[in-house]
């Protein structure tokens, strides 16, 4: 079978996103557990009230980030086997043709699953180191009585082993609709996707420039990569003003755990999203070079479609954790005294702002070498 382990290797994007979902799932799922038990020992309503804000502000933060890390999961993981496949068509093509169904050929892609495997449980047992400190930090006056760390297994269940069976089952049922053409198509490399202009379009776009419409169609071609640039804004975005309001409403920990894991979502996403519009327009790139077109025509070109997208991105994520921290606080004024009430932070949004700018032009300019160092005979070889 052509489909072997060291191929989910590839797929490091979606191990890291499952990791960061696991890791922090982990955390307030394993307190709320241990928690319960805990509450026929309160006799205060003050405390009770503390207790049911904890308990409730677990299962929001789980269900808001797992939630969000799930839905960037299944779609990167969608992205990386239709990827393959049309990396290994003609390889494909020949196992088809030899009588293999798509079923049998579809069921050597539950390799893709195992990078979530690696992702969950990475995440899952590094969270016991940060636990400890974690269960201080959530009781951290000590209003509720001493809350006694456990190793909860049905946590193993819930965020490691049904994750990752269900995600290789998944990947099964995927690739076995992508592999529904013909033989023949696969060996001659036919069914890659092709952006078509509607009418509408071609009016518009009769005066534009080849590079304004290269530009256009780049963008266009590849939605999922609008996504992942998107995604890797809004990370970077919400986690990091996050991060500021933190040390004010929780503590420098938590404003740690953010910080970390929005900068490696962001820088993972938007690595993987930017390499593979690269990867992907080597020949078109050589191509311009040959008719003489600079490298920084070439650079706009192919990359330069997506930045409003990155700055869109970008707003959400300010719009999402300026939301998000603000229901958060109303529900703990509501139940607890003293809560220092939220409002926007905008020195907080200069700040990520201009160091999102910084960092997103260093890597745009990091990929305009690396188109300079494509070969233009080893293109025209292959």
């Amino acid at each position: 079978m052509i489909i072997q382990v060291k191929d989910a290797v590839k797929l490091i994007g979606v191990s890291i996103i499952s990791f960061c979902a696991v890791f922090v799932c982990t955390l307030f799922l394993n307190f709320n557990i241990d928690i319960v038990q805990v509450r026929d020992l309160i006799t205060s309503e003050s405390v009770m009230a503390f207790y049911d804000v904890q308990f409730v502000m677990g299962k929001v933060t789980s269900a808001i980030s797992g939630g969000c890390l799930l839905l960037t999961t299944v779609i990167m993981l969608f992205f990386y086997i239709k990827h393959y496949i049309d990396v290994h068509k003609e390889e494909l093509g020949i196992l088809k043709a030899l009588g293999y169904s798509n079923f049998k050929i579809a069921k050597g892609f539950w390799v893709f699953g195992f990078s979530v495997f690696v992702g969950t449980s990475l995440g899952f047992f590094s969270s016991f180191t940060l636990m400890p400190s974690f269960y201080k930090l959530m009781n951290e006056d000590a209003i509720l009585p001493e809350v006694t760390l456990n190793f909860n297994f049905i946590l193993v269940l819930y965020l490691v082993i049904l994750p990752s069976l269900a995600f290789a089952l998944l990947s099964i049922i995927y690739s076995y609709f992508k592999l529904k053409r013909p033989a023949l198509e696969l060996l001659k490399g036919n069914g890659d996707f092709k952006y078509k202009k509607k009418k509408s379009e071609k009016k518009e776009n009769k005066d534009i420039t080849f590079l304004q419409e290269l530009k256009q169609s780049t963008v266009k071609s590849r939605i999922s990569l609008v996504f992942f640039i998107s995604f890797a804004s809004f990370c970077y975005a919400s986690m990091m003003q996050m991060s500021f309001s933190m040390n004010e409403l929780s503590s420098v920990m938590m404003a740690a755990i953010i910080i970390i894991i929005g900068i490696i979502l962001a820088c993972t996403t938007l690595f993987l999203a930017i390499t593979t519009v690269v990867d992907a327009n080597t020949k078109t790139i050589a191509m311009m070079r040959v008719f003489g077109y600079s490298l920084k025509e070439c650079s706009n070109a192919i990359l330069s479609g997506y930045r409003p997208i990155s700055y869109i991105g970008f707003i959400v994520g300010t719009v999402y954790q300026y939301a998000l921290l603000k229901i958060m606080v109303s529900i703990y004024s509501k139940n607890i005294e003293n809560v220092p009430e939220y409002s926007f932070d905008v020195k907080a949004f200069i700040i990520v702002l201009i160091s999102f700018a910084v960092i997103y032009e260093l890597i745009m300019y990091f990929y305009s070498v690396k188109i300079k160092k494509i070969s233009v005979k080893e293109i025209m070889l292959d």
